[in-house]
């Protein structure tokens, strides 16, 4: 092939050398430390920040309803003029943010009715494990899991009785992630020939206690 009489072509594209990058991001906080929704799916907290290559600038205060300065880093001086630039066009900005917070409020809500108010009912499974320590002994656990809200009640029971009366363990429900939860009890059994032991799970979502046989 001859070579090109126009000249080597030029790149698609060119890296974005010593390029600055500023925007606009909005944050709803819907959860109290981890925990779980805000009761009647209220809305905990709202932040709207100019950002300046990755790095908060100029915050709005909610309470105030004015702009300020996110940090004291090295561009301090620059967010105290940005932010007196946008409080000077307050009805413009201030529009603008209190848009997005009852953006927020609404999201909180909707999200609060599909999750925070729905039941999903748990899944149980029981895992044996024998005790080499222990002659003719096994560890039962009951594994729960997938269920919604938290609220969760777990017993064994051995022969339609309760396993050890008097004492029932506060059973605690770990978040899997998902806006669902897990739990597990055992029990340590010596197991004679007609002996049935029951995981008893009592839960908002059900209408009578699920039972799982070993």
């Amino acid at each position: 092939m001859g070579s090109n009489p126009l000249g080597p072509r030029p790149p698609l594209w060119t890296p974005l050398v010593g390029a600055f990058l500023v925007h606009v991001a909005s944050s709803c906080m819907l959860v109290a430390n981890g925990s779980g929704l805000v009761a009647n799916g209220s809305l905990l907290g709202f932040e709207l920040a100019v950002v300046f290559n990755k790095n908060p600038l100029v915050c709005y205060d909610p309470k105030e309803r004015r702009f300020v300065p996110c940090d004291g880093g090295i561009l301090r001086d620059v967010a105290v003029r940005v932010a007196q630039v946008l409080n000077a066009n307050g009805s413009h900005w201030l529009a603008r943010a209190e848009s997005r917070q009852r953006a927020c409020q609404e999201l909180a809500t909707e999200f609060w009715m599909e999750t925070g108010l729905r039941r999903t009912p748990p899944r149980v499974r029981i895992v044996p494990v024998p005790l080499s320590n222990v002659p003719n002994s096994v560890l039962l656990t009951c594994h729960v899991w997938g269920f919604y809200p938290p609220e969760v009640t777990v017993l064994w029971l051995r022969n339609g009785d309760i396993a050890q009366p008097g004492h029932h363990p506060t059973v605690t429900a770990v978040p899997n992630g998902d806006w669902t939860y897990q739990a597990r009890v055992t029990l340590q059994v010596t197991p004679v020939a007609g002996d049935t032991f029951t995981c008893w799970v009592q839960h908002p979502s059900l209408d009578r206690p699920l039972l799982q046989d070993w």
